[in-house]
């Protein structure tokens, strides 16, 4: 008969005074890092758990260990598994939400910088971890548990953000791991898609085919154009399940993970000027491996895969625009690679910069702005503290900020903007924002497509690529990029 059930008869001074002297030295172990966690946390609520470790480790009224008494072998086997399981489970939940994660690479808007198929350990502590809005989840899933298809968190109970300290701070050219930022709202059958402006703003433009002159409408009958836009479009996927399914609503700690590089921190005014980033007037320099697409004039020679993949870096979705014996063609390309491929006279005559024209699906998108990706702002970028004046020329940068990430309500009436039921034409972000981009300018879906990062959706910074696989290449064919294993990010 083991002390579990023997302690049955005991008081609490009778318990305490059987405790051996090797689980007083365990629990006051355990019980010194479990305080020196809640007094990191800063929530001394969490305290109360000290109660359940005095029990698991001294006074034992509750039978934790009750399994390993019974006569049944099948049991006891069971249960030292589910026992093992749970503490594992428990283990790697804790490891997952307040120190690292694994994340990989799932595009190129990072190349060469990251590649496709890049795992990296991703460091929560260098921007200190935050705690979880939905505590009550399963490790290492992060919205959705596979085979079964559901949810991977309980919805309730859902805690306010709160970033416990870390290292530091975001610095400019870090890369970064954040949730999405448009990604509260999803449609079940187009979960990677940014809801509000490729299906909703797409959909409802759609339905309205004939081009309106911009130029010749003020700021406010051009707010009414793009509310007209998004309201009809959000009907229409509402009225249509069969096609875009059902909508959900994600909590920011469960939308999904994007990485990428900042290149603009609060306070800062930012602008594109022929691809070069300025920040607050001034020229930045590039990353190393930043890459843009060009147009390449060849002389017809077929250019070897061989070339292409290993002398270039570049992969089969990088060259689909290729085709042997093509005399025209783009190729996204670093500056060493285009020197490199320069260098082939007997297989291009030129390489030369694509030009860029507006797009319709920039951020913000109810602002007429004709800006490019190549040629853009310039915007402010929102910090904590930092009042603005509120116009109806800002309002669009602004707005979604305001509303979506700090929580009002906002409306635009004749006599002027209101928050929160109050006339105003001034506002205080409570939060600090950055600028989020690619290192593959011309394929990358970021912040020039959906603005600002706000600071609680920062998940953490990547600190080295642990394992590396080619899409392109066979197990037996260099599919394991050796030479990547164990790189430093930077």
């Amino acid at each position: 008969m083991n002390q579990t059930t023997t302690n049955d008869k005991y008081s609490l001074a009778e318990r305490l005074k059987r405790v051996k002297k090797t689980r007083w030295i365990r629990f006051s172990i355990v019980a010194l890092l479990y305080i020196g966690w809640t007094i990191w946390l800063n929530n001394y609520y969490v305290l109360f758990g000290l109660l359940l470790l005095i029990d698991i480790y001294l006074t034992q009224y509750i039978p934790w260990g009750w399994w390993k008494t019974s006569k049944n072998p099948v049991v006891r086997t069971v249960m030292e598994w589910v026992d093992a399981i749970v503490y594992a489970l428990v283990l790697v939940y804790f490891i997952f939400i307040f120190v690292f994660q694994n994340y990989q690479i799932p595009s190129s808007s990072l190349e060469k910088s990251l590649l496709v198929g890049d795992f990296l350990l991703v460091s929560k502590m260098s921007y200190g971890p935050r705690v979880p809005n939905t505590p009550l989840s399963m490790p290492l899933a992060q919205h959705t548990l596979p085979i079964i298809n559901t949810k991977s968190y309980i919805e309730w109970p859902q805690w306010e953000y709160k970033r416990v300290p870390g290292f530091g701070k975001v610095k400019m050219n870090d890369i970064v791991v954040f949730n999405f930022p448009a990604g509260d709202t999803v449609a079940v059958n187009y979960q990677q898609t940014d809801f509000y402006d490729n299906i909703v703003y797409r959909e409802g433009k759609r339905l309205y085919p004939n081009q309106i002159n911009m130029d010749s409408l003020s700021r406010q009958q051009q707010r009414i154009v793009y509310d007209l836009y998004r309201n009809a479009g959000r009907k229409y996927v509402l009225s249509h399940p069969e096609e875009f399914g059902k909508l959900i609503y994600r909590p920011v700690d469960r939308r999904e993970n994007y990485v990428k590089r900042c290149v603009g921190l609060p306070g800062d005014t930012l602008q594109i000027k022929d691809r070069i980033i300025y920040i607050d007037g001034k020229a930045q320099e590039e990353p190393e491996d930043i890459q843009f697409f060009y147009k390449v004039e060849a002389t017809g020679n077929i250019i070897p895969a061989a070339f292409l993949h290993d002398e270039l870096g570049l992969s089969n979705e990088d060259t689909q625009d290729y085709q042997p014996g093509a005399t025209t063609f783009y190729l996204p390309l670093t500056k060493k690679a285009r020197n490199t491929l320069l260098g082939r006279k007997d297989l291009v005559t030129a390489i030369d910069p694509i030009p860029t024209r507006p797009l319709h699906d920039l951020y913000p998108q109810n602002l007429y702005t004709n800006w490019t990706v190549d040629n853009y702002g310039p915007i402010w970028i929102p910090s904590k503290g930092s009042t603005i004046t509120l116009t109806m020329d800002n309002l669009p940068l602004y707005e979604r900020c305001i509303v979506a990430y700090e929580g009002n309500k906002l409306e635009v009436k004749e006599d002027g903007i209101y928050i929160n039921g109050q006339k105003t034409d001034k506002y205080t972000f409570g939060m600090d924002y950055y600028w989020m981009m690619g290192d593959n300018r011309h394929n990358s879906q970021d912040s020039r497509y959906w603005g600002f990062v706000p600071e609680d959706h920062v998940v953490g910074k990547p600190i080295v690529v642990w394992l590396s696989l080619d899409k392109d290449r066979g197990w037996f064919n260099g599919k394991i990029r050796w030479n990547r294993i164990f790189k430093w990010v930077k």
